[in-house]
């Protein structure tokens, strides 16, 4: 008889880096094939904590090291950390749970800089005083093990896409996530062959923050500024030019990689219209890395739910392009359930990363273990 694998309960919380929102979703897994989905939520990232994030950046990026920090950034930490076990607590008390339900909370923490060039990577999030606020065990650090040992540190949910994947049909399959980076997931079979992964270049970042200064709102709602603008080619070739995108996987971006200063001279609803288009042909260009071209691609994350984007992608790809909701699974917590499953994975010793996800000499478990010194009733 085949072995009966354990089940654990976990959440998993993610904010991205479109800091749109923070995502917690609980997820019952063996680490596996095993992967059911609970419930969920999502809290709008506080304004004033945003920005604080936002002004921080660019002295994070400035760190010759990750650790220690400066003054700054240990005082962010503890902010984002409580602000996020709040979180937690809200989804107990919705779910009608306590923290003796939970087995492990996976906490990835907010990315504020990404430097593998450099041999680390930065998420604030403090696993001790998460563990303590919640009474519930914490793994968190699920990157720097992988950058350590050679690897980008990202993409970092293609183990959980592969386990959503397993059943489905129609490979090969691509899986984008378009946050405020985008990335691409690549399966090419059903019997769990290694997924191929990488960054292709910006999804959300450029376009949210186009559409903050020129609208006052953090998106573009239903893609209404670029679909009434006409995309500038001389531009968008410009900023395809960029080295990144000839660059063989394994890669992966920072997000301050990219920016959007080629479109400073063009109207609002250009400038939108050209960003979307550069977000487009940057994952079309992906297909030149791709062992074989995908019949069908699963798209995650925030993009999604831009009309604009979604269609002219499923144009210049010429497939069947989906949302995540018509596979199946739920686009708003992916990643928030990805991160419970890589914290179960981490608990039982597992991969987190593969050779041909981040490039990773050979696969690599992670994350730092954070047991809560009391257990809440």
């Amino acid at each position: 008889m085949p072995e009966t694998k354990r089940l654990f309960r976990a959440i998993g919380l993610m904010s991205g880096t479109s800091m749109d929102a923070v995502d917690a979703a609980i997820l019952t897994t063996d680490g596996h094939s095993h992967v059911e989905p609970g419930p969920s939520l999502a809290i709008p990232y506080p304004r004033a904590l945003r920005d604080r994030v936002a002004g921080e950046l660019a002295q994070a990026m400035a760190l010759t090291s990750p650790r220690p920090l400066p003054s700054s950034l240990v005082e962010l930490e503890r902010d984002i950390t409580a602000m996020q076990a709040d979180v937690v607590n809200q989804l107990l008390t919705e779910a009608d749970m306590s923290a003796a339900d939970i087995n492990v909370i996976g906490f990835h923490g907010q990315t504020v800089a990404h430097r593998p060039d450099r041999g680390w990577t930065l998420q604030l999030g403090d696993g001790a005083l998460m563990a303590a606020e919640t009474g519930i065990d914490v793994v968190n650090d699920f990157r720097s093990a992988d950058v350590a040992a050679g690897g980008e540190g990202a993409p970092f949910a293609p183990l959980y896409h592969l386990a959503l994947a397993h059943s489905m049909s129609g490979y090969p399959i691509a899986v984008l996530n378009l946050g405020g980076i985008a990335n691409v997931t690549w399966i090419g079979a059903a019997d769990g062959a290694a997924p191929m992964a990488f960054d292709t270049g910006p999804a959300n970042a450029l376009i949210d923050e186009w559409a903050l200064r020129h609208t006052g709102e953090p998106f573009d709602h239903n893609g209404a500024l670029a679909r009434a603008g006409t995309v500038d080619q001389d531009v968008l070739k410009s900023m395809l030019k960029n080295a990144y995108f000839d660059r063989r996987p394994p890669k992966s971006l920072d997000r301050l990689d990219f920016s959007g200063d080629a479109v400073e001279h063009l109207s609002d609803k250009d400038g939108a219209a050209t960003l979307v288009a550069f977000t487009v042909e940057s994952v079309a260009r992906a297909l030149e890395h791709l062992p074989n071209a995908p019949r069908q691609w699963i798209v995650v994350g925030g993009g999604r739910r831009n009309p604009v984007l979604m269609g002219e992608l499923a144009r210049r790809l010429g497939v069947r392009v989906i949302a995540a909701e018509e596979a199946g699974w739920r686009g708003d917590t992916l990643e928030a359930e990805a991160f419970a499953y890589l914290a179960v994975r981490s608990l039982e010793g597992l991969p987190l990363s593969l050779p041909t996800t981040t490039g990773v000499s050979d696969p690599m478990t992670g994350g730092t273990l954070h047991k809560a010194s009391t257990r809440a009733a």
